[in-house]
């Protein structure tokens, strides 16, 4: 209110003082004006500066099977999606990079799929275009997908041709036909989340429901691209009851460790997103597929925070069938580590083993969805009962025996007396002695292959370290696995030896712990499948006790490196470099992007020449931005100067941070930590002597120092004498600016008089010119005047004499006038008498028509 009050009263004195002052008015109200005006013209001036962009042309070729809307038409779009079932949009940008890598990448696919895909392209760029006008894009390129009158679908993965057609191909079949149960069982062996509906076609053409549920697939497919949730269709009623389907138009959820879910429809409306969001709800996934966009994102920082994670990197063709059968092992070595101990009694036997008093217990594993109701006996060869079971005791020990890659048809051998450190034939320790490895078991012939211990199964409940398994594609993601220790040419992964199948090849394999910092990196022993390395890998890193070491990245070191005055140590080379015992290490911290490291390496250079005579001490360098380091040997800050001396490494001295790092200063502290330039023997004070060597060299250091001492005097003299110099410089040239600037004032007013004078006399001679005109018109007008006052004076005397001429006829006729006047008068006379007679014979006629 008080606000309110002040604004008042200061609205009042600005009235009340422009009524004393209209001037002020005025001139307030003109300056704004001005201001007006001059804003204005400025606008319609910067207006022109900018020219007009230059109109788009086709970007796809002629020969494509691309509808290329090059000018934006998007409201052309809606008639060419009526020409198939299912159309792509491809929205672009001319000049985006991107954009132009996709470009080749759909026209591949289109000139596969061009039969059943409507393909439309649009430059959202254009500015006179609808679709920049309509659409609001933060990136390009953008696919969306239409099927019929459904979409968009959003495809959100890498622009290459593989990925996209597979997801083009999904939309156009949405979900699988499962005609038999064999079939059934086959679409639910695998182990990513599975939907089954069941719709009876012989009722009605389409059956109520169905629609709804190819939408939910659709819905499925807009949030993941990759179809991670495969969606099934029964038509038959016997199919349907080897599965949970009470009636027609039921949605069947499969899952592997809680019980399989059917969609509930009294408590849940029936709708395409409902449908999709209880799916995404309640599935269970063991594995996941990770694609980072390769640009600015936190995919992977959103899943690293969960926890540890297990990234594996493998070769993927999107394009397959099926996964493939490396794929699969990995799937189920995931389902196996999620697998708790099974919550009923097990189907056991008890099979003696050959050559031993040991008994090896067989159970069956009854996870799957198709498992037997019986407990036959399975088949299994003597060498994998023997490394079964001979072996210290140990309660929790198993090892896993598939007859194929498929989750429903294992079963487990388990003997309770294998310790879980020695379970694994698989345990890749890269450190650990290649004479404590144990080579694979060789099937017997007959006898199922063992794919490795039981080891990990259940660790998902029996650890706190609980390991979140993803994927990766190695063709699009190799930069990232090279980033976290793999190496930079992936052919060097490849075996020496030929592999079965499954061998690691092109893999890449690492458990990245973010909480803790630290990452391990898989060493593959080239076993027969992926998953024996695996499975020790996940164990040494569940145990209590990890025997992983930490995976340090750094640079690659150089086989031959020149010699150099400084070494340069990176991660590889620091322990034999640094930590060697009989060597003292003066090491300086830098980065590359740290501008006082920069300024000290003259120095180090200089203080390497001064100690080369002395081999026992080395003078080296690290990259700590480009090279891990263990955590006790990092710093805190750049640039730091650490002394590891010889003999004893864990007494490493640091340079006093509030020393400056000069010459002298870092040669003291050499000299002061280090055994190897110190004299061996002691002098009475306890004190080491140095010897005439290094007094020498003192003595020549300290020389070197005065001459820098006195050329510093000097360059300081001599700065004196240019500043000095400067100053009048500075003080001239402040005068000639001011001389300058009244010399620059004059001319412009010269200038200004100059073009007065040149408006005054252009004005001037412009009147002359006008006089001059108007003189030569007057003189013409002069001439024809004379010559027109000539001709009027001979025709005013011919006119006189003939004035003359007839005033005398007019004289004549006067009298003659007066003559025929009277003879007028005359015939005046007789005229009355005529009209009188006239006029008495009219009465009489009149008189007598009367009578």
């Amino acid at each position: 209110m008080l606000r309110r009050v002040r604004v008042r009263q200061s609205l009042r004195q600005v009235v009340f003082l422009m009524a004393r002052r209209p001037d002020l008015l005025c001139g307030a109200i003109l300056l704004g004006v001005l201001l007006i005006l001059a804003v204005k013209f400025t606008c319609s001036r910067a207006k022109n500066v900018v020219a007009p962009a230059r109109p788009p042309v086709r970007f796809f070729s002629s020969e494509a099977p691309v509808v290329d809307l090059y000018l934006g038409q998007i409201d052309q779009v809606e008639r060419l999606r009526s020409v198939a079932d299912v159309s792509l949009l491809f929205l672009y940008a001319p000049w985006c990079a991107h954009s132009m890598a996709a470009r080749h990448e759909l026209q591949l696919v289109a000139h596969k799929l061009a039969k059943q895909v409507q393909f439309v392209a649009v430059n959202c760029w254009w500015s006179h275009g609808r679709c920049r006008k309509q659409k609001r894009l933060y990136q390009y390129p953008s696919i969306q997908l239409f099927y019929r009158r459904f979409g968009p679908i959003e495809y959100k993965g890498p622009f290459v041709a593989p990925y996209v057609e597979s997801f083009v191909l999904r939309v156009l079949s949405p979900f699988t036909y499962l005609p038999s149960e064999a079939v059934l069982r086959d679409f639910l062996s695998y182990h990513e989340p599975r939907v089954v509906g069941f719709f009876q076609f012989h009722s009605s053409p389409q059956p109520p429901g169905y629609l709804t549920y190819v939408l939910s697939a659709l819905h499925a497919l807009r949030r993941d691209f990759r179809g991670a949730v495969r969606f099934g269709v029964v038509t038959s009623r016997h199919v349907a009851q080897s599965l949970p389907l009470p009636e027609e138009g039921s949605v069947y959820l499969h899952r592997r460790f809680n019980s399989s879910l059917v969609f509930p429809r009294a408590q849940l409306n029936f709708t395409s997103e409902a449908i999709c969001s209880w799916v995404f709800q309640h599935y269970e996934s063991v594995l996941q597929w990770l694609q980072p966009p390769g640009t600015k994102s936190r995919l992977l920082e959103r899943e690293l925070l969960k926890g540890p994670a297990l990234l594996l990197f493998l070769p993927h063709d999107p394009l397959g069938p099926q996964p493939s059968a490396l794929q699969q092992q990995v799937e189920d070595l995931a389902v196996r580590y999620h697998s708790c101990p099974s919550r009923g009694a097990a189907c056991c036997h008890s099979v003696p083993v050959p050559q031993s008093t040991a008994v090896c217990e067989l159970c069956l594993d009854g996870t799957g969805p198709g498992a037997s109701s019986g407990c036959p006996l399975p088949s299994v060869g003597p060498s994998a009962l023997l490394h079964c079971c001979l072996h210290p005791p140990s309660p929790v020990s198993c090892s896993c025996f598939l007859t194929d890659y498929s989750a429903l048809g294992q079963y487990r051998a388990c003997c309770r007396t294998l310790p879980l450190r020695d379970l694994a034939p698989g345990t890749p320790p890269a450190k650990e002695d290649p004479s404590q490895k144990q080579a694979p078991p060789t099937p017997g012939p007959g006898s199922v292959g063992v794919t490795g211990a039981m080891g990990v199964t259940g660790l998902h409940c029996l650890t706190n370290k609980t390991l979140h398994f993803y994927l990766l594609d190695a063709e699009l993601n190799w930069p990232l696995a090279v980033r976290l220790g793999a190496p930079h040419n992936r052919s060097s992964v490849e075996p020496q030896e030929p592999q079965e199948l499954g061998a690691p090849e092109h893999s890449f394999a690492a458990i990245v712990d973010l909480k803790d910092e630290v990452h391990y990196v898989l060493q593959p022993l080239h076993r027969a499948t992926l998953t024996q390395d695996l499975e020790g890998f996940i164990m040494n890193f569940s145990a209590p006790y990890s025997r992983l070491h930490r995976h340090l990245v750094g640079q690659e070191q150089s086989r031959s490196p020149p010699p150099a005055l400084i070494t340069e140590v990176t991660s590889s080379s620091f322990s034999h470099t640094v930590l060697d015992v009989h060597q003292d290490v003066l090491l300086l911290y830098y980065t590359q992007w740290c501008g006082f490291c920069t300024m000290l390496h003259h120095i180090f250079i200089q203080l390497a020449r001064l100690l080369q005579p002395h081999s026992a001490l080395t003078v080296a360098r690290v990259n700590v931005a480009l090279n891990d380091l263990p955590w006790e040997f990092m710093t805190d800050r750049v640039p730091s100067v650490l002394l590891y001396p010889r003999y004893r490494k864990h007494q490493s001295v640091k340079f006093p941070e509030e020393q400056p790092l000069t010459l002298p200063n870092l040669l003291r502290f050499v000299l002061q930590h280090s055994d190897s330039v110190r004299a061996p023997h002691r002098a009475p004070g306890g004190e080491g002597v140095p010897g005439p060597l290094l007094r020498a060299q003192v003595q020549a250091l300290q020389e070197e120092v005065g001459q820098l001492h006195r050329a510093c005097e000097r360059l300081s003299q001599q700065l004196a004498h240019l500043w000095r110099e400067h100053h009048r410089l500075s003080q001239d040239t402040r005068a000639l600016q001011t001389h300058n600037h009244e010399l620059q004032q004059e001319r412009r007013s010269l200038e200004q008089q100059h073009r007065h004078k040149s408006q005054q006399l252009s004005q001037a001679v412009h009147r002359l010119h006008q006089l001059t005109r108007t003189s030569h018109t007057l003189l013409h007008h002069n001439t024809l005047l004379r010559l027109l006052l000539t001709l009027l004076r001979d025709t005013t005397e011919e006119q006189h004499a003939e004035g003359e001429e007839l005033s005398g006829q007019g004289e004549e006729l006067s009298g003659q006038g007066e003559e025929l006047s009277g003879q007028g008068e005359e015939l005046s006379g007789q005229g009355e008498e005529q009209d009188h007679t006239e006029n008495r014979h009219s009465e009489q006629k009149r008189a007598l028509v009367t009578s």
